[in-house]
């Protein structure tokens, strides 16, 4: 059992109610050996815990990636190919094949987005939340652009989120350049004054540090690192411009 399967045979949590649970209690059975490595109980709905697992936030991420991919209303194998590029980026190989074999069993399925992300809103931390939406956007931008219909669709699912307009931005500025890409990526007006983007920079750093989301496991806390060193550059950017230290 690789390493994806092994994820969601450790639990998931939350996840394993709700409209998530819903649409991937069919995938777990037909990607975890139930005889090698049962599943863990889960316990009843009322007591489940809000601590986000690394099995539940594998399911979450698939189940937002297969949304947006259904988006444009058609699958491409192209687009397959890009998303397992991306997992093999990300996680390996073999989590790759993993993970492509649960997303198109998920592409088959009706995905009631909006009941999915405020069910994510109300169980995972806003870091988390956060880092899907990065990964999201990495995702969506692997064929070289993000095109309408997905933007639209990842703007639908931070809303949904409870993600803020400001935060939504700066993380979508990290995939589609424009003018003041790096000042929208740190949240500020290119009016700010070199104090200010200093203690923007500041802030940013704080809010999307790899620890975060660390209690995920190290795979994930090294996939953050690539949103963490976007605030970086566009510090840099900054500063190079400005000419200040």
């Amino acid at each position: 059992m690789g390493k994806f399967a092994k994820w969601v045979a450790g639990g998931l949590g939350w996840a394993f109610f709700g409209p998530i649970g819903g649409i991937v209690g069919f995938v777990v059975g037909s990607m975890v050996d139930t005889e090698a490595s049962p599943l863990p109980q889960q316990g009843t709905q009322a007591g489940r815990t809000r601590v986000t697992t690394t099995g539940g936030y594998v399911m979450s991420l698939l189940v937002l990636v297969a949304a947006v991919m259904k988006a444009d209303g058609k699958i491409l194998k192209s687009e397959l190919d890009y998303v397992k590029q991306f997992f093999v980026r990300s996680f390996g190989a073999s989590s790759a094949q993993e993970a492509i074999k649960m997303l198109r069993d998920l592409l088959n399925q009706n995905i009631p987005v909006a009941d999915v992300c405020q069910q994510i809103q109300k169980n995972m931390d806003y870091s988390s939340r956060l880092q899907l939406l990065h990964f999201l956007y990495g995702i969506a931008q692997a064929d070289g652009s993000v095109d309408e219909t997905e933007k639209n669709m990842i703007r639908m699912i931070a809303q949904n989120m409870g993600i803020s307009q400001k935060d939504l931005e700066s993380i979508q500025s990290m995939f589609v350049p424009n003018t003041d890409s790096a000042y929208k990526i740190l949240e500020v007006e290119k009016s700010a004054s070199n104090e200010e983007i200093k203690k923007a920079y500041r802030k940013m750093a704080m809010k999307y540090h790899p620890d975060k989301v660390s209690y995920l496991g190290d795979d994930f806390q090294n996939a953050a690192k690539e949103k963490f060193q976007k605030v970086n550059d566009a510090y840099e950017n900054i500063k190079n411009e400005r000419n200040f230290a």
